[in-house]
């Protein structure tokens, strides 16, 4: 037998026995492998599940349906606040009585005959709650005070950074939530024609009226 020949009789029995222990290792990681992924797999589908999403609310008005979705565990003092005024009806016969294109559509503190509605006592700012104006996203409206948010709210219409806290007033403005569906409500609103109505600027021609608001279940 030459020195190149290849021998196909008996195996070594050292050889076999000094490979066993990587062959062993190399068996453990496929069985353990076989189970891991799907079970990792399994995890991450029930993790997906369980995402937690905020109570939404769905406002009906008269350029057509929105949803928003809001942020409790972000925002919980402001959220708390808003619901309160969802499920008293409050919103119902409201306007957006600001609305201005390339910025936000403000609305739920004054009627159609643009009297402001009473409200509960204002609540502290929650604009360091790491949430950004972008756009399509729900905030307070307040004075220049930042303590001073009732129920009056704006929906960006744009990503307004300069909104965010700190702003330049040093507090910014609370988000709590976002629009989830009916953007094109929400389009319709920013393209409406305004005006100037006693003494208030960018107050739609013709009345945008929220018809309720109300918590979806």
């Amino acid at each position: 037998m030459s020195a190149h020949s290849i021998s196909l009789g008996r195996p070594n029995k050292q050889l076999l026995t000094n490979q066993l222990p990587g062959i062993i290792t190399a068996l453990k990681k496929t069985l353990t492998n076989a189970f891991t992924i799907p079970a990792l797999s399994l995890c991450l589908i029930i993790s997906s599940a369980n995402v937690y999403a905020g109570p939404k609310v769905l406002f009906k008005t008269t350029k057509g349906d929105f949803v928003v979705e809001l942020e409790p565990e972000k925002a919980p003092k402001t959220v708390e606040n808003f619901l309160n005024y969802v499920n008293t009806n409050f919103y119902t016969g409201t306007i957006f009585h600001r609305v201005i294109n390339g910025f936000m559509i403000q609305g739920g503190g004054f009627t159609k005959e643009l009297q402001e509605k009473p409200t509960k006592p204002p609540i502290p700012s929650e604009s360091q709650n790491g949430l950004k104006n972008a756009k399509y996203t729900i905030a307070m409206a307040r004075t220049n005070n930042p303590d001073s948010a009732t129920a009056q709210f704006f929906i960006n219409v744009r990503d307004n950074a300069m909104l965010d806290y700190p702003s330049r007033d040093g507090f910014g403005y609370t988000v709590f939530g976002k629009v989830i569906s009916g953007f094109e409500t929400v389009e319709n609103i920013k393209f409406a024609p305004t005006t100037v109505m006693n003494r208030m600027a960018d107050v739609p021609s013709e009345p945008i009226v929220i018809q309720s608001a109300t918590v979806q279940k």
